[in-house]
């Protein structure tokens, strides 16, 4: 079991709300027959979360092609599947006039957000790998002296 600690905290209350949200959502419609637009609403945004965490931890394959062109191929792949599956949606229930362009909204500018942070993130772990790599090859030029 992982202890808790300034560094893991804010991830282990997401994990611990995204598994009771969905537990509420389970449980809701087993027992309850309850399965309404605020829960699909829920499991959508869960699963689009999923899909955007899984391209984006997917960079590491990718990194010999630039940057702006790998985050707009992980774009295009993401909203194409955002668009999937509201026109699948659609043919189960009729959409607003405007599903399209609100799911876009919705789900383009978090995405954003979040890929900006996380890219940000991983530019100063490794810009600090490197400083500590540094710093160790250092010395370890003082030492052979």
């Amino acid at each position: 079991m992982k202890i808790i600690n300034k560094h893991n905290f804010w991830g282990v209350v997401c994990t611990i709300y995204a598994m009771l949200s969905l537990g509420k959502i389970l449980l809701e419609a087993v027992f309850q027959n309850v399965f309404g637009n605020d829960q699909k609403n829920l499991l959508t945004m869960f699963f689009l979360s999923l899909a955007a965490a899984f391209v984006l931890s997917q960079y590491y394959r990718f990194q010999q092609y630039p940057l702006l062109l790998c985050i707009a191929v992980q774009y295009m792949l993401l909203i194409a599947c955002v668009m999937l599956i509201t026109w699948i949606s659609g043919r189960f229930e009729p959409l607003h006039e405007d599903a399209y362009r609100d799911m876009f909204l919705s789900f383009t500018i978090p995405y954003a957000i979040g890929v900006v942070v996380y890219y940000v993130s991983v530019f100063y772990e490794i810009k600090r790998a490197n400083q500590d790599l540094k710093k160790i090859k250092e010395n370890n030029g003082h030492d052979e002296k």
